[in-house]
């Protein structure tokens, strides 16, 4: 059995809805800064050191 020498990331994108205003909007598992709505400015994830932490949000689906 042959093994791949290059790795595949293990971050992905999330689809999330926002509790507040009911708008999607795209943002990375594992982002380092607080995430905002782009449109009412709720914090949609904060970061734990590793993948993050849904707030005002709920995760619709992970993007591939």
């Amino acid at each position: 059995m042959k093994k791949n020498l290059i790795d595949f990331p293990r971050s992905k994108f999330w689809l999330v809805n926002c509790k507040k205003c009911k708008q999607n909007q795209i943002i990375f598992n594992k982002a380092s800064t607080v995430v905002k709505c782009l449109n009412c400015g709720a914090e949609l994830a904060v970061p734990t050191g590793g993948k993050v932490e849904l707030k005002d949000s709920k995760l619709v689906r992970e993007l591939s």
